[in-house]
Formats: structure tokens, C-alpha cells, sequence
């Protein structure tokens, strides 16, 4: 029998570092080992295997295909050793820990403050970084262990879900539907609706879009009422198109997440659709993550804030 290929984890924290950096030097300061440290644990490992694990490409180096196996599976195994490393802590009686937190723009201005203020009352030893990026990139964040925890949303139909394919081997638990809300002028004739109104009552609108994915979602729409939108205005600035609505520019669909990090404009008047239109939000981990003792209390905080009725 042939056998089993000799692997430890110092030597996969060593090739995802390349494979994250793209050269042995810049992997040797993110370690902070010396830079031939790390030629000879990446030597030692290729003598192990049999394989090459890297190959120079002009100045730098890339991951030969044994190389990006590796890398692969670093991710993985990171996350277990973190996991385990937390509940010994546990034991131990300590609660500190790093949390690093990624999330969409309209969640920065609601959800994402409420929950720093939560961790802090409850949790103020732990250390929470924040980044903001749209879904398809924070799920590339964690699955690159660039970050913990993405606060992520989804439409149905969507025809490029980064929770598909992309979220393959992680966690991706649903945290509640988010209202899509009809952004009208108040002068308007369906301002007054007092019943949700149908998008097909609006075919003869200017539309102001936001962000490709949105923008997306509102063309899919209003393909299944029989029409497409006139789209004369793009921003991804939620004040910029309540700002063009209240001026009678154009009509919007926004989730009411975006309406909320706004807040009330007396010259808009907000109404529901007729077929309930909505995206879906979501938590995205690492497989196994919520085993970290530190990101298990973020993600109890963050389900506590979605079953409060109190607002976000």
C-alpha cells in the first residue's frame, strides 16, 4: 500500500501564506519567521510528498496543483485547530478572542452597529474588526479565512447566488426575509395606496436601480408582469436614490434593511408589492466555526437581534 502523504498543519499554515501573499518573503513576514524558514519547511515538504508544491514565476511564486490542494484544505483545518484552541480556552475560563466581521452597505448603518453595541455589553473583551463588501466577496473572505462571519443576502431566482457553488464546504445558516418596499414621491397617484401595489402599475415609470445584483432582481420582476423597467438612474447611494425619488425623478424598489439605514424622508412615501417581493438574509462560516468560542457568542448576539422586537 502506498503510503499516506506526511502533512502537519505548521506546513499548510506555510503554503496558504504563499498562496494568500505570492511570494516566500511576504509569507515569511505575515508568519513572522526568516524568509529561508520558510524555503526549507516548504522544501521539507515537498521531499515529504514527492511533489513540488510551488513554482517561481518571474520574481514571485505560484502553488503548483499539489500546492492549491493544500491551500484548500488549510482553510478547513485552520478553523478546526482555532475551534479547538477555543474550547480548551473555554475551560480554561478565558473569553477573549478576535472576531473579524464582514457585511453588505446597508447592513453598516443598522444591523452591523447594533450588533458591535451588543458585543461590547455582553462581550467587551472580545475584539470585533469590520469590513464592508457585497455578498460575492464576503463569502469569498471567509472561504479565504480572510474573515469569520459574513452578514450576506440573496434573492430567489438569482442566477448567480454566491451562496451556490461559491459557499460549497461552509456554514450558511438564514437569518430572515428582508421586505423588498416600493419607493414612490409623495405627489404620486399610488402614494396613498392603502393596498400593496403591483409592480405591472408601474410599467410606465422611470426606475432608479441600485447595485448590479438589485438591479438584477427588479429587471426579473418586472419580466414576470410583462415589462421591462426603464432604468434611467443607477447609484448605489440609498440617500441618492431617495434623493431622486423625493424630487419626482423616478420610482425605486429597495429592501426595507436599505430603507431603514435612510430613515423616514417626508417627501417619499413607502408602499409593499402585491407579490411580496423579498431577499433573504443570511450568516455565512467556516464549516465548524461556531465550535470558536468567541464567534459562537457574535453569532448568538446576531440571532438575539433578529428575535428581538425591539428595531435593529
Amino acid at each position: 500500500m502506498m503510503p499516506s502523504p506526511d502533512v502537519d498543519a505548521h506546513a499548510l499554515r506555510v503554503v496558504r501564506a504563499v498562496h494568500e501573499s505570492g511570494s516566500i518573503t511576504a509569507a515569511a513576514a505575515s508568519l513572522g519567521y526568516s524568509q529561508p524558514a520558510v524555503s526549507q519547511q516548504l522544501k521539507r515538504l515537498e521531499q515529504r510528498l514527492g511533489l513540488a508544491v510551488i513554482e517561481r514565476v518571474g520574481r514571485g511564486v505560484r502553488l503548483t496543483e499539489a500546492g492549491l490542494v493544500l491551500a484548500r484544505h488549510a482553510v478547513t483545518v485552520g478553523t478546526a485547530l482555532d475551534a479547538a484552541a477555543g474550547e480548551i480556552a473555554e475551560l480554561q475560563g478565558l473569553r477573549a478572542g478576535l472576531v473579524r466581521l464582514v457585511a453588505f452597505p446597508s447592513a453598516s448603518a443598522t444591523l452591523v452597529p447594533s450588533l458591535l453595541a451588543r458585543m461590547k455589553e455582553q462581550h467587551g473583551q472580545i475584539n470585533i474588526t469590520y469590513l464592508e463588501a457585497e455578498p460575492p466577496e464576503a463569502v469569498t473572505a471567509v472561504r479565504e479565512n480572510r474573515a469569520d462571519l459574513a452578514i450576506t443576502f440573496s434573492y430567489p431566482g438569482d442566477r448567480v447566488d454566491p451562496h451556490r457553488a461559491s459557499a460549497q464546504g461552509l456554514r450558511v445558516a438564514t437569518l430572515r426575509r428582508d421586505e423588498m418596499m416600493l419607493v414612490l414621491p409623495v405627489g404620486h397617484p399610488l402614494a396613498g395606496a392603502a393596498k400593496p401595489i403591483d409592480l405591472g402599475d408601474l410599467a410606465d415609470e422611470n426606475w432608479v436601480a441600485g447595485c448590479p445584483r438589485c438591479r438584477g432582481h427588479l429587471l426579473d420582476l418586472c419580466d414576470r408582469r410583462g415589462f421591462a423597467p426603464r432604468i434611467s438612474y443607477e447609484t448605489d447611494n440609498v440617500a441618492a436614490v431617495f434623493g431622486l425619488v423625493e424630487a419626482g425623478i423616478g420610482v425605486a424598489l429597495l429592501p426595507a434593511l436599505a430603507i431603514e439605514s435612510v430613515g423616514a424622508r417626508p417627501g417619499v412615501s413607502i408602499r409593499a408589492t402585491t407579490g411580496r417581493d423579498h431577499r433573504t438574509l443570511h450568516a455565512v462560516t467556516a464549516a465548524g466555526a461556531e465550535r470558536v468560542p468567541a464567534l459562537a457568542a457574535t453569532l448568538r448576539a446576531l440571532m438575539a437581534l433578529f428575535a428581538s422586537k425591539s428595531t435593529l
